[in-house]
């Protein structure tokens, strides 16, 4: 996130707080349901000053808590929130930040009630023989991160989330970039994929849907080819999820915003 852009959010929040309406969850983050509903409270915030500050060390330029307290803030001071207050969401499923590990990075994903917020990854020295959960590491001559090693992360990080069509079209697009062949290879993730998401459309209950780790786990095995994930390639499986979303966005922590993160750390590794 640039500098202009923290900003706009900033006068936008402040807007707001003046217009009557106190900034709730679904102004800032995408994040539905519930915790859509509910102003930022000065706890919540502080809350997720505290995770960051245990994984990074500091609170985060631009981050889900800097965005937060900059919200509790308004909200404070136009009296919708005390400076007590914490959110029904936050204080009952929690405000989290997580770290994962893959081969040559760490994916750090920031959440509040089980909706991701924030997602960065950062690249680490790869360690000899070394095999990140859920994942094999590929002998290749770098740091650098597959396109099946980010869907292998897209089941770590949101791997409990049931597989829609837009997972389905990304997971496709994702498969075709990583093996040159454009079409449904039999047994593969996007064949899968498609049929998961095919149906969870007719299944009811998301605890009887078919979840992104069911599909994604061990994804590199499943991919008769591989390749490291470039600028490109993440335009190509963006491009797929937000074609096949009714609501023209991209899911966080999900599927092309972890190609996206793994290409753009692959681009860092070059200069």
């Amino acid at each position: 996130m640039n500098q202009q852009q923290p900003q706009r959010e900033s006068e936008k929040q402040q807007e707001q707080g003046q217009n009557g309406q106190p900034i709730k969850y679904g102004d800032v983050f995408p994040v539905a349901g519930e915790l859509a509903t509910k102003a930022v409270a000065p706890r919540d915030a502080a809350m997720m000053q505290t995770a960051e500050n245990a994984v990074f060390g500091q609170t985060q330029k631009g981050g889900p808590a800097a965005t937060m307290q900059s919200a509790a803030t308004v909200n404070e001071r136009a009296g919708f929130v005390s400076h007590a207050d914490v959110s029904d969401v936050a204080a009952h499923q929690g405000v989290n930040v997580t770290q994962t590990y893959v081969p040559g990075a760490s994916i750090v994903t920031e959440s509040i009630g089980g909706q991701v917020v924030g997602q960065t990854i950062q690249p680490r020295a790869v360690v000899q023989g070394e095999e990140a959960k859920g994942s094999v590491t590929q002998s290749r001559n770098s740091s650098k991160v597959t396109i099946g090693e980010a869907l292998e992360a897209v089941a770590l990080t949101a791997g409990d989330k049931p597989v829609e069509q837009s997972d389905a079209a990304a997971i496709q697009a994702a498969e075709v970039r990583a093996t040159g062949q454009n079409v449904l290879i039999p047994g593969g993730v996007a064949s899968a994929a498609q049929a998961a998401a095919s149906l969870n459309a007719q299944t009811i209950r998301d605890e009887d849907k078919i979840k992104l780790g069911d599909v994604l786990t061990n994804a590199t095995i499943k991919l008769p080819a591989d390749k490291e994930a470039t600028r490109q390639d993440a335009e190509g499986v963006v491009s797929a999820e937000l074609r096949n979303n009714p609501n023209v966005a991209t899911r966080p922590g999900g599927v092309a915003a972890s190609v996206a993160a793994a290409a753009r750390l692959n681009q860092g590794n070059n200069t």
